[in-house]
């Protein structure tokens, strides 16, 4: 058994115990927030009823009663009505009732495939009544057809799609349709290694990419497709590996959920991968971590869990399909990644789906941070609810050169003028215009142009601050590094930084500059406003986006 392989059994075990101690519903299921949540858990439950290598504490034969009484009322609920135009599909969450509950198209994307592994993985161990129903399930999600859709955005949809065309391609030995799904795998697969990814750290819908295609990849017979599949699946762990530092995903996202931002929580496939971070007790999405086992290329792994050496990330991000004018026109993505801390984000502010677009953040190890493990600040856009810290307005500019990060905020005088930071625990030094802390083993310097509030809760720092012309100027170092310069703690960190404040002057008209000179005694020089675009220099050299590759092209 793998390292791999051991960490699934760990996953199964704490899945499964959930499962185990959970009351059933009135209607017979564990949750009705979402349809998927029940089949996750059931088939862990049923995994360690049935494995004697996954720990297991509870009573393996009431386990697999549980879960296939789970799962038979779970598949009751598909439509199966040819005539119907959710044939095929489930309802996403469960209210008022599961029967009443309106049928939605997304729960079949991801679940669909899942479910014939799982049917192939235990079908001889399955009751005769289950392995009945999963039958015509299978079959009548094949009939509907919903992945017969051609591959156009190069999205998470689609690669759910393209997997799907595979599986039941080959299931029910349908030529055609497994052309089709080899024809949009092939597309995806020279699409992402010519251009990139349009979906840059999109959470947690990357991990339905590697989910769909390694459970293509663990069901494919024909050796030919299924390395083409082993090729996709490298360059998504290659990518996963770049902006990887224990547990935390590094630099920006075109998309993100609550569980993944400000502290990365839905890490159970990071776990199982790299294992160099401890499996935490919240699961906020079990999916099938546990079950889909895909190594990652030796060199992606080395990258991934050895970074003694700080380097710098600079690469070429396609606008999505359809947003894109041609080749040349991307989004520009930095990150400086070293063992302690990663900073970094993205140049272009883009208004992507549901205003998800995260910009930039200070991240730390999960095992390093006490509570939240990303540190940025952003102006709310109209809509972004109380206590949600993801949804940006586009009056912002960002400057990153190593472990320093520049962020203009020039707002309207019509529209509220309040930014928000997000800071780790730790302990912090408050100053009028600064806040020097010490979060793990690495220091922090965050200077706010105008007058800030400082909120502390039990995980994080919330820092509010106020004006239409604003600015944050946030630089790292770790304690190794600091001890070097002769800075054994915070209060002396402080000290020092205290005589770097940034300096905040008038430039041509209406615009302005910050300079900032950096502990490495790099002379930054930001220049933005209304009567020019932003500008960035790094000891009098213009900062440009020559040397951005596109990512393991």
């Amino acid at each position: 058994m793998t390292n791999l392989q051991q960490r699934q059994n760990e996953i199964k075990s704490k899945v499964a115990t959930a499962a185990y101690k959970l009351p059933l519903m009135s209607s017979g299921f564990l949750f009705h927030q979402d349809v998927r949540d029940n089949f996750y858990y059931a088939s862990y439950l049923f995994a360690a009823s049935q494995e004697q290598d996954i720990p297991f504490e509870g009573d393996r034969h009431s386990a697999k009663e549980k879960a296939e009484s789970i799962l038979l009322l779970l598949l009751e609920l598909q439509d199966r009505n040819a005539k119907s135009p959710t044939y095929g599909h489930w309802p996403l969450n469960l209210r008022p009732t599961p029967h009443e509950a309106t049928k939605n198209t997304l729960p079949v994307e991801l679940m669909g495939s899942l479910m014939v592994y799982f049917y192939e993985r235990y079908a001889d161990v399955l009751s005769e009544s289950l392995r009945n129903s999963f039958e015509g399930t299978l079959f009548h999600i094949y009939e509907s057809g919903f992945y017969r859709k051609r591959v156009e955005h190069f999205n998470h949809h689609e690669a759910k799609y393209t997997a799907a065309k595979l599986i039941f391609g080959q299931r029910y030995e349908d030529k055609d349709l497994l052309e089709d799904g080899i024809v949009s795998l092939r597309r995806t697969l020279d699409r992402v290694t010519t251009l990139g990814m349009s979906e840059y750290g999109g959470l947690p819908w990357f991990w339905h990419w590697v989910q769909a295609f390694t459970c293509a990849w663990q069901l494919m017979k024909d050796p030919e497709i299924k390395g083409e599949l082993a090729r996709l699946l490298d360059y998504l762990w290659r990518v996963r590996s770049t902006y990887y530092l224990g547990g935390a995903w590094v630099g920006p996202h075109s998309r993100i959920w609550p569980h993944d931002m400000p502290r990365d929580t839905n890490v159970l496939h990071d776990y199982a991968q790299y294992g160099d971070f401890t499996l935490p007790d919240s699961m906020p999405r079990t999916e099938y971590a546990g079950f889909l086992a895909y190594e990652a290329p030796v060199d992606a792994r080395h990258l991934a869990l050895n970074r003694q050496v700080p380097v710098e990330v600079k690469s070429r991000i396609p606008k999505q399909a359809g947003l894109a004018i041609n080749e040349e026109d991307v989004l520009h993505s930095y990150v400086f990644i070293t063992e302690s801390f990663a900073v970094g984000g993205i140049y272009e502010r883009v208004l992507e789906f549901d205003n998800e677009q995260h910009r930039w953040d200070v991240a730390l190890p999960l095992d390093r941070a006490e509570g939240v493990n990303h540190a940025y600040f952003f102006h709310p856009a109209p809509g972004n609810g109380e206590g949600d810290l993801r949804h940006q307005s586009e009056y912002s500019e960002v400057f990153f050169h190593r472990s320093t990060v520049i962020a203009d905020y020039q707002i309207p005088e019509n529209i509220p003028n309040q930014i928000i930071g997000c800071l780790p625990a730790g302990d912090w030094v408050e100053d009028k215009h600064a806040l020097f802390g010490l979060c793990g083993d690495v220091y922090m310097a965050v200077y706010v142009q105008q007058p800030h509030q400082r909120e502390v809760l039990a995980d994080r720092s919330v820092i509010t601050s106020s004006g239409n012309k604003n600015a944050v100027v946030f630089e790292c170092m770790d304690t190794k590094d600091a001890k070097s310069r002769g800075i054994a703690d915070l209060r002396k960190f402080a000290d020092v930084m205290r005589n770097k404040q940034p300096a905040y002057s008038p430039a041509a008209g209406n615009d302005y500059a910050i300079h900032y000179t950096t502990l490495n005694d790099d002379l930054l020089v930001f220049k933005s406003g209304p009567n020019s675009e932003a500008s960035r220099f790094v000891n009098g050299h213009a900062a440009d986006f020559t040397d951005y590759k596109v990512l393991l092209k």
